[in-house]
């Protein structure tokens, strides 16, 4: 009995989390005059091809759209790497300040990124990437809490003895870290990695500020100038549909790595 209110209980949740995501994508194949008169509705409408030729007609959704996945697609990758290198580093060297520097790094984590903002925007400034896709992707590579997640992973995960054998057969630092600890923090590079795309697929303030040329606008940057057309007058269907358009490769990422996000919660609970 106790179990069933508890699956029921959670069976609830699922269907709040899914209906705002549902009424997006039924409101994206809605016109205008019955969303505006008739409220919200789960029965699609007839209208999606009309809403996507209005969407097409006055922004480059899809121009938008592949400068957001090459963007997002870059700085999940390159965070990833580079923070499990670094949590590599601080879990198997043993050197003069590593705890002065995991602390500082502790200390970042709390400070609001908006503190930074202006000091990030100056030096993009300086060194000639304002409007330029690279001042939103090599900021971003350092990542203090994916590190900070992947450091304590690796901790859990790999003894320094499994690679101080590999050091006795001759293996080198890379050698090592390519073929026995990434594999390993491939739970928690992937956990972290969902959170990394999502943050940069939906960044829109450092993007609104650095990028101003149409050419390279991102998709978040699309659909708000898609408002400030006043479309929204002539058909609110466009606008969820460009929502429904941005929703798309967030829900494909979750997919694929949702696995290895329940891995490494199972993993946890076992540990626990």
């Amino acid at each position: 009995m106790v179990y069933s209110l508890i699956y029921l209980f959670l069976a609830f949740l699922v269907v709040i989390a899914v209906i705002p995501f549902w009424i997006v994508l039924i409101n994206a194949t809605r016109d205008g005059m019955s969303i505006s008169t008739q409220g919200i509705s789960l029965i699609p409408g007839t209208s999606l091809v009309e809403n996507y030729r209005i969407l097409v007609d006055n922004v480059d959704v899809v121009r938008g759209f592949m400068n957001s996945l090459k963007i997002a697609v870059a700085v999940t990758v390159l965070s990833g790497y580079f923070s499990a290198l670094t949590a590599y580093g601080f879990h198997v060297f043993n050197f003069r300040g590593k705890n002065v520097l995991f602390g500082l790094i502790l200390i970042f984590m709390m400070v609001p990124s908006q503190l930074a903002f202006l000091g990030y925007v100056r030096l993009m400034t300086q060194i000639g990437l304002m409007d330029n896709h690279l001042a939103l992707i090599i900021p971003a590579i350092a990542s203090i809490g994916t590190v900070f997640f992947l450091r304590a992973y690796i901790s859990s995960s790999l003894g320094k003895e499994v690679i101080e054998a590999a050091r006795i057969d001759g293996a080198g630092e890379l050698y090592i870290f390519h073929r026995i600890a990434l594999p390993l923090m491939a739970p928690g590079v992937a956990t972290m990695s969902i959170f990394t795309f999502i943050g940069s697929w939906n960044n829109y303030l450092s993007a609104r500020v650095i990028l101003s040329s149409k050419a390279n606008e991102t998709l978040p940057m699309v659909i708000s100038s898609l408002k400030a057309l006043r479309i929204w007058y002539q058909n609110q269907g466009a606008i969820y549909l460009g929502f429904a358009i941005s929703i798309v490769p967030i829900v494909v990422v979750f997919i694929f790595a949702s696995k290895y996000l329940i891995e490494n919660i199972s993993a946890g609970a076992v540990k626990g």
